[in-house]
């Protein structure tokens, strides 16, 4: 009689632990998509860990304290947004139409994005950390620094008035995002973020492109 073959034994699964720039990248995300949906103040890193299915200890193995998540999420923020508006105005046909390219870049990406706003302009975040200030700043006054230099190249092409105060125009611009922003959040649904920037950037150019009764 021929003994039957034994099951071959059980192979023991291991769970593929992810490479630490993967799971960072992972928290960053989760603590974005958080502030979204909680407001930054009532994200903990609690909630972090259980939208995650881990342990806070798996949290601050990667980033010893809350403000160095946030530390990260601003590095993250600058690095998106600012490959989103470049390759915008790369696409450009004068620095105008670069502009313009720009602002709706930021737009949609704020429409993916929410939390990206009130991360930038969050009192909370200037108040607590000085390091976060400090990027915060550098985030903001870099992209008004393209700006400007844009309406700069423009003046140089006589596409605005060559007394257009370039640094305020883009001071203005920033803020015409965040106000837009701020409008649609307390209307909620009765108005959308790209329709209302389709009605104000029109009014924002016709301040600083340069009219034929100009020349």
């Amino acid at each position: 009689m021929h003994e039957s073959t034994p099951p071959p034994p059980p192979q023991k699964v291991i769970k593929r632990r992810m490479p630490t720039e993967e799971r960072q990248g992972e928290i960053i995300r989760v603590a974005v998509e958080l502030a979204a949906e909680k407001g930054i103040d009532g994200v903990t890193t609690q909630d972090m860990a259980d939208a995650m299915k881990v342990t806070q200890g798996a949290i601050f193995k990667h980033f010893p304290t809350k403000d160095d998540i946030w530390l990260a999420v601003m590095h993250w923020i600058r690095g998106k947004l600012m490959t989103v508006v470049e390759k915008a105005a790369s696409e450009a046909t004068d620095p105008i139409d670069a502009i313009e390219r720009m602002f709706f870049a930021h737009i949609t990406f704020i429409g993916k994005h929410p939390a990206i706003p009130r991360l930038l302009f969050s009192e909370m975040l200037h108040r607590k950390n000085s390091k976060l200030r400090e990027l915060i700043q550098e985030i903001i006054s870099g992209y008004e620094g393209k700006v400007a230099g844009l309406l700069e190249t423009a003046k140089a092409q006589s596409l605005v008035s060559h007394d257009l105060d370039s640094k305020n125009a883009a001071v203005l611009y920033i803020g015409m995002i965040q106000g837009l922003f701020m409008q649609v959040s307390i209307f909620g649904g009765k108005r959308t973020l790209l329709d209302e920037a389709k009605k104000t950037f029109p009014i924002y150019l016709h301040g600083i492109v340069k009219r034929r009764d100009d020349i």
